[in-house]
This record gives C-alpha cells, sequence and structure tokens, in this order.
C-alpha cells in the first residue's frame, strides 16, 4: 500500500478537541450583525432551537408566525447558550439587534466572506441531501475533517443563513443545500451563498403545484447559477430533457459547464456498472482525461448517476478522487432517504441463530414521481421471499396529483410488489387502478390495502403478517408521517 493510499484509508474513528473551537466572539458577531453586545464572550455554535442548543451556542430568537424566540431565552441560557442575540434587553450575554432574522443574515454573509476554500452550492427536484452529504463526505475524508455542510435538510430562507453562519473559519470545503417550491426562492438563496461550484441533481415534477410545469420547475432550478462566483463552474445532468435549458441558463451566467451521465456527450460519463456486494455498485466513469473506478455503496441506478455529480463537483474544487471513492464505498443511506435496517419480524421460520430478520428501507422523508420510480425499480432489484410496498401521498402536485399517483400501478408491478400498503387521501387514485387491474386480471393482480392514517396502516401492516426475509419499502412525502411507521417497525418483537 503506498503512502497516499494509506493517508486515505487510515481515517479517525471519531474526531476529538480537548477543547471546542471558537467559531465567533462577541466583537466580531456585533461587527457583522451590526449589532451591540453587553459582554466579552466566545461561542462554538449557532442555534434557532432552545430544544437543541448546546453548550457554548449562540442562540438566535427568531420571530415566526406562531411564537417569538424570545420566549425561550431562559430555556436557551439553561441548556448552556454562551449569548443569545435579541430585539430586546435581556438578562445574560446578549447582542442587541433590530431584527434578529436579518441579523442571522447578516452574520451568514460574514461567514462566507471569511471562508477561504471553495464553496458548492446543491440544489434539485431529486436527490439534493444525498448528494450534498456525498461530497460532503468525499472532501471531509480529503481534507481531514476541514470541511463543512449544511446538516439535515437545511434548505431553506432560514436554513441556509443558519448552515452559512455555523462555518467554521478553518474550513477548507462547503457544501450547502438549497431548495424551494416557489419561483425567486433559489434565487436569493444563492445570492447568500455564492457558490463556486453549483450543482443541479435532476429536475422532476417536484413542487409541481406551485410552479405549473416542469419547465418553471427547471427555470426555478436554474436560479442557482446566478450566485456563482467569477469563472464558477455549473454541474448539470446530461440525460435530463431540459439538459439545454439548463446549459443555457448556466452559460448566460458566465459558468463553466459540466455535466454528468450516461449521454454520450456527458463531462463525467457513465462507462459501466455492475452489481457489487452489499448491494451498492461498481461503477466505470470516463472523465475525459483519465477513467475512474469506484464502489457506490447506497443501492439503486439513481445512487450511481448521483455519484457522477458528486466527483464533477469534486473535481471542479480540485479535491481527492481516491478520498471520493472511498467515501462512497462507504456511505450507506441516510435516515428518511434510503437507510436500510434489519429489523426483528414475527412471521417465518428462524435462521440458524433463531432469529427471524427482514429487510426495512426507510425513504420516509419525501417523494414524487421520479423518486417513487426509482426506489420501486430498487426494491424490485432487491433479493427478498416477498416485497411489500408502503406508499404515502405525494404533496404538491396539484390538479396533476390523481394521474402521477395512478401512474405508479406501472413500476409496483414492474418490481414485483407482493403487497402494496398506500397510506393517504392521495392514494385514492392509485388504489382505483390497482383494484381495476385486480378486476381485469391483466396479469398477476397486486394485493393491497388503503389506510387513510399511519396509524391504521401500522395496524394493517401487523395483520398482514411479515416474515423472515421480507423486504419492506417505507416511501412518502415527509408531511404524511411515515416515519413514525419505520420507528414502529423498528420496535416490534420477533
Amino acid at each position: 500500500m503506498n503512502a497516499a493510499v494509506a493517508r486515505i484509508l487510515d481515517w479517525p474513528v471519531e474526531a476529538t478537541e480537548e477543547n471546542p473551537h471558537v467559531l465567533w466572539d462577541a466583537v466580531s458577531i456585533a461587527r457583522a450583525v451590526k449589532g451591540t453586545a453587553n459582554a466579552e464572550f466566545t461561542v462554538s455554535g449557532v442555534e434557532i432551537d432552545s430544544r437543541d442548543v448546546q453548550p457554548g451556542d449562540l442562540f438566535f430568537a427568531l420571530k415566526g408566525e406562531s411564537t417569538d424566540g424570545h420566549r425561550f431565552v431562559e430555556m436557551a441560557f439553561a441548556k448552556g447558550a454562551a449569548a443569545v442575540v435579541v430585539d430586546r434587553p435581556v438578562d445574560g450575554p446578549h447582542v442587541l439587534v433590530n431584527d434578529t432574522m436579518e441579523a442571522l443574515v447578516r452574520l451568514g454573509a460574514a461567514a462566507r466572506a471569511r471562508t477561504r476554500g471553495p464553496v458548492i452550492g446543491v440544489t434539485g427536484s431529486v436527490g439534493k441531501t444525498g448528494v450534498k452529504e456525498m461530497i460532503f463526505a468525499a472532501l471531509d475524508r480529503a481534507s481531514r475533517g476541514d470541511a463543512h455542510r449544511s446538516v439535515k435538510s437545511y434548505n431553506n430562507h432560514v436554513g441556509v443563513p443558519l448552515s452559512l453562519a455555523r462555518t467554521p473559519s478553518r474550513a477548507r470545503f462547503a457544501v450547502f443545500e438549497m431548495g424551494m417550491n416557489h419561483a425567486g426562492e433559489i434565487a436569493a438563496l444563492t445570492r447568500q451563498v455564492c457558490p463556486n461550484v453549483a450543482v443541479i441533481t435532476t429536475i422532476a415534477p417536484a413542487h409541481i403545484e406551485m410552479l405549473g410545469s416542469e419547465e418553471a420547475i427547471a427555470e426555478a432550478k436554474a436560479e442557482i447559477f446566478q450566485g456563482l462566483e467569477r469563472g464558477g463552474t455549473a454541474v448539470i445532468p446530461a440525460d435530463s430533457p431540459h439538459f439545454e435549458r439548463l446549459r443555457k441558463a448556466a452559460l448566460r451566467c458566465g459558468a463553466h459547464v459540466v455535466s454528468f451521465g450516461k449521454a454520450k456527450g456527458a463531462d463525467v460519463r457513465l462507462l459501466d456498472t455492475v452489481s457489487a456486494i452489499g448491494g451498492g455498485s461498481l461503477v466505470t466513469v470516463d472523465m475525459g482525461d483519465r477513467r475512474v473506478c469506484y464502489t457506490v455503496a447506497a443501492p439503486g441506478e439513481h445512487q450511481v448517476i448521483n455519484s457522477l455529480a458528486v466527483m464533477a463537483a469534486v473535481r471542479a474544487v480540485k479535491g481527492d478522487l481516491g478520498a471520493a471513492g472511498v467515501a462512497l464505498a462507504e456511505m450507506g443511506g441516510l435516515a428518511g432517504r434510503g437507510a436500510r435496517l434489519e429489523i426483528d419480524v414475527p412471521g417465518g421460520e428462524p435462521d440458524e441463530n433463531g432469529q427471524r430478520k427482514a429487510l426495512l428501507i426507510d425513504e420516509s422523508y419525501n417523494a414524487n414521481p421520479a423518486s417513487m420510480r426509482a426506489t420501486l425499480a430498487q426494491l424490485g432489484r432487491t433479493p427478498a421471499r416477498r416485497r411489500i410496498a408502503v406508499l404515502g401521498a405525494m404533496k404538491e402536485l396539484g390538479s396533476h396529483g390523481p394521474d402521477y399517483h395512478a401512474a405508479l400501478a406501472e413500476p409496483i408491478r414492474e418490481a414485483g410488489v407482493d403487497y402494496a400498503l398506500l397510506v393517504g387521501e392521495e392514494m385514492t387514485a392509485l388504489a382505483g387502478e390497482l383494484g381495476k387491474s385486480a378486476a381485469e386480471e391483466l396479469g398477476k393482480p397486486v394485493p393491497f390495502a388503503h389506510c387513510a392514517t399511519v396509524g391504521e396502516a401500522v395496524d394493517a401492516l401487523r395483520a398482514f403478517g411479515l416474515e423472515r426475509d421480507d423486504a419492506i419499502l417505507v416511501k412518502g412525502s415527509n408531511s404524511v408521517g411515515l416515519a413514525s411507521l419505520v420507528t414502529a417497525l423498528g420496535r416490534q418483537e420477533g
């Protein structure tokens, strides 16, 4: 093993520091937010939810439609906040400002201004959180812990400035996710992030209720290029029917365009993929001047395509492609976004160890027509005795909703689903389509049940009876609440 490979593989399981890193001090905060500090202090984190405050944090008392963060200042101090940002004097270290939300945006801007390394912005209809996490994992390994990213799905008008404000001054790379459901929102966010590289994962009919068409969605996503730093790079999907629209939008903003996908002219082009041990894929990619081979641990063709965007972004910021390959090989699915869990189930013959295990695929965080089709296809390729699909309603589809839901009947049949459990009123159209197929006896009908609530779905799934070696896909829009079903299944006793 050569020295370079050894450095990449020799990665600490958990980084530790004797002293928490100082993120901001009172003087720099007051200067950035145009406020007045009443004491000297330093902070090691930034938080907007008093329930999540950790010792040393700076708490912003934001005002929302239904609550006022100033009500929770005492709680923040009780949990160890080093200081708070408020619009009225309080007992304890604080910075006084006119508007706390405006102050958060200002602190985010100050953090972006002091960031010395390249910044990557990620958006897209499907896969943006997963791609953001993949890019971060690749760059964090390459920089040995000096990369930063927005956590969870902090991708809106509050989450983006919060994530920026949390950027350590030592960060060599930073990755931020940007989301939207109306035109103009990405434009506002990208001007805060000012990315050096802007990635669009894909275009699909997510939020079509608000925007009306996929073309309008593509235009809204392309707003990310408006914030690109001079000489920046736009990473866009070559296989998208909206490729030319995205490419022209990027060029209008002066971007260098890098495409990824299967298309013949893609700059980062998929040459070959074969199944890897454990359900992932061994991928070979043509990057123009070189071919790269690596493993993607997360299963599914969509994850392979996502990895091409990751490699394009890593190369654009002069990151280590070898470290990126190692990170992709180690990185499984995220909770709610493809995590694969082994759970105890009550039915079937026990194995040689006396256990009954089934595979639970947790895709409970979001759903749209494109991601539904992709995950159902992956379920069909997953080895299992029976395949069970628990599908929650897809939100924000407007008048297109019934057609998009009904159209899931085809990928359900193609996946060889043995039982479908449909959750939510919007699933009525799909239930009708599956029922029609059963009545007409077109091929093998798919047994299904339609439940109004998640509680009913939990009961229905238990009544159906899960057995050893089943594969259970749970997918739906986050507001449906299927995460609680995942929790219930994980706790059930075999």
